[in-house]
């Protein structure tokens, strides 16, 4: 045999292996976020006119709940969705960055590198696919992206008191540099502050078509979020709620429309974040701390923005729940008072409080390392941030989550439609984590810390 013919076969391998890359599927994820899965499995129960959604149960596979993360809020939720590991483990605890002294304006994790463990957009970017996100949470500055909307905001809600100028932050955010404003001279202004209307996720959409259109990204994210803001002001199934997911069922065809004309075998998967549940009661917390002694805050006259003088313990919210900060977790005394002020509170039913968990039992449900204790409330019991009055309140017609993962009513959504997908196939109750190793196993990538079982979406 000639002395070169192995390298003439390893260079045959090597092509037929770039050959095989080249024509590997492409895959999109759309999150929308709050979408609980009865939506679409019960929409004709419910007389919901989901086309789209329906068409993903009979053509595809589907999960008829996901067992989320602690707490199931929406940046843990988000990046366990590209990680496939635990907040614990990813390092996006909570929606917001605990703040103890209140100096933090809109302190929410917002940036990409604060993620401890590879993303799915790392893995695919080093395997030489192009990525793309829009208005996915923790993205911000992510390396990468290379075609990036990211979720960011100055100022939380939109309103009259926004710099108009403030609109280029967001395209200086974006990437790469000048791909926003030429967008916006076709398509019209992106969106400006937290806009979650619906509105705002149409605009997400007409921006995330035109990436696919003229990009045709390999893996692509694309987050809307209009959902939750209606099961938040109207509930879980109300009729706000239910009209709003009508239209975005819409928005779901267009996405999923554009990438297959990009890719006829692309693989499109529409995840949630969490589940939703009607709310009936606000906990407010801080208030027992305060008549402890355990933290010392008011209401600045200036700005009607709480003010923290000093602190020896305190709540880190998490809507369902909350995590018990101490500001020296070694302080044995400090320790004992807090938890005797736990156990009060939890025996008596009105306060809401499920069950309280010590640092072991916190560690066990991969939540915020570094808390002494975690306040798991009943579901329709939220945690609010009152400094003086009652501590619990009426809060009925509205919803809620950041409960405990294990609630059934806290459980998030998964359907995925494709080439070679098994059609009509029920995957049953899985694992969150199991989405972003299922994700890396379609595009034929290799994340290694994500450990959990991909799942059995195949033919």
């Amino acid at each position: 045999m000639p002395a070169y013919r192995p390298c003439r076969v390893a260079f045959a391998l090597l092509l037929m292996l770039a050959i095989g890359r080249a024509h590997a599927t492409s895959v999109l994820v759309i999150s929308v976020d709050g979408m609980k899965p009865e939506y679409a499995l019960q929409a004709e129960s419910r007389k919901l006119k989901l086309p789209f959604l329906y068409s993903m149960i009979a053509d595809g596979a589907y999960a008829t709940g996901v067992v989320g993360v602690w707490p199931t809020v929406t940046y843990p939720s988000h990046t366990t969705l590209i990680t496939g590991v635990t907040p614990a483990e990813h390092g996006i605890y909570d929606n917001l960055e605990f703040d103890p002294k209140r100096k933090f304006a809109e302190s929410w994790f917002w940036y990409a590198r604060q993620i401890k463990v590879p993303t799915l957009w790392e893995a695919a970017h080093r395997a030489g696919l192009t990525t793309a996100s829009v208005g996915w949470p923790v993205s911000v500055g992510s390396p990468d992206v290379d075609f990036l909307i990211p979720e960011y905001w100055r100022i939380f809600h939109p309103t009259e008191d926004l710099n108009p100028s403030d609109r280029h932050l967001i395209a200086a955010l974006s990437k790469p540099a000048g791909m926003l404003e030429k967008m916006q001279r076709s398509l019209g202004p992106y969106l400006m502050g937290n806009d979650v209307s619906l509105e705002a996720d149409e605009i997400k959409t007409r921006f995330a078509v035109d990436i696919l259109r003229n990009h045709k990204p390999r893996f692509m994210t694309v987050h809307l979020s209009s959902l939750d803001e209606a099961e938040h002001d109207h509930g879980p199934f109300s009729l706000e709620a239910n009209q709003n997911l009508e239209a975005i069922d819409g928005m779901l065809s267009r996405l999923a429309a554009a990438t297959r004309t990009n890719d006829p075998a692309a693989i499109v998967i529409v995840v949630s974040d969490h589940g939703f549940v009607s709310l009936t009661h606000r906990v407010n917390l801080y208030i027992p701390f305060i008549q402890a002694g355990l933290l010392d805050a008011t209401i600045d006259p200036k700005n009607q923005a709480p003010l923290v003088k000093s602190w020896q313990a305190q709540p880190w919210l998490a809507s369902g729940m909350a995590a018990i900060m101490l500001r020296d977790p070694r302080d044995a005394q400090t320790v004992a008072k807090v938890r005797e002020l736990l156990n009060s509170l939890k025996s008596d039913p009105g306060n809401g409080i499920e069950e309280v968990l010590d640092p072991d039992a916190i560690a066990k449900r991969g939540a915020f390392p570094g808390a002494s204790f975690l306040v798991v409330m009943k579901p329709s019991y939220y945690t609010g941030n009152s400094l003086s009055g009652e501590v619990v309140t009426d809060m009925l017609g509205h919803g809620g989550h950041g409960f405990s993962p294990d609630y059934p009513s806290m459980r998030a959504a998964f359907f995925i439609d494709g080439k070679d997908i098994a059609p009509h196939h029920e995957l049953g109750i899985i694992d969150m984590r199991q989405i972003a190793p299922t994700v890396a196993q379609l595009l034929d990538l290799r994340m290694p810390s994500a450990t959990a079982t991909p799942l059995p979406v195949r033919q």
